[in-house]
């Protein structure tokens, strides 16, 4: 029977060690810059369903909205989440920034806005 080569040989171990790395890497990075992507995905979601269910009550859209933030930890105050009521419309409108660190080598700050009618 033949024992793997990768395991017997010093170059295949050096390599795979290398490319493990790089796989651990990217995956890393993946998550590290996923995240604020989906949070950004999942917050206009449920702010889209909370002015389409709402009753017109702009205060406790905004209560709704900022305690959601508050759960999915995304670094929105009270100042940055507008309502406007216009007629039977309700207007949500926010932003805000994080900022991605990757092990203090790489530093990224990425701008989030959403507009939401209904």
């Amino acid at each position: 029977m033949k024992k793997l080569r990768v395991l017997d040989n010093e170059n295949g171990y050096i390599k795979f060690i290398l490319i493990a790395t790089i796989i651990v890497s990217l995956v890393y990075t993946g998550i590290k810059f996923g995240m604020p992507y989906y949070k950004h995905s999942a917050f206009k979601s449920d702010i889209k369903e909370m002015v389409r269910v709402s009753l017109g009550d702009a205060n406790k859209t905004k209560t709704e909205i900022l305690e959601r933030a508050v759960e999915l930890k995304i670094p929105v105050g009270e100042k940055d989440v507008e309502v406007e009521k216009k007629g039977n419309i309700l207007i949500v409108t926010t932003s805000w920034s994080e900022t991605v660190d990757i092990l203090g080598l790489y530093e990224k700050t990425l701008d989030f806005e959403i507009e939401v009618q209904g």
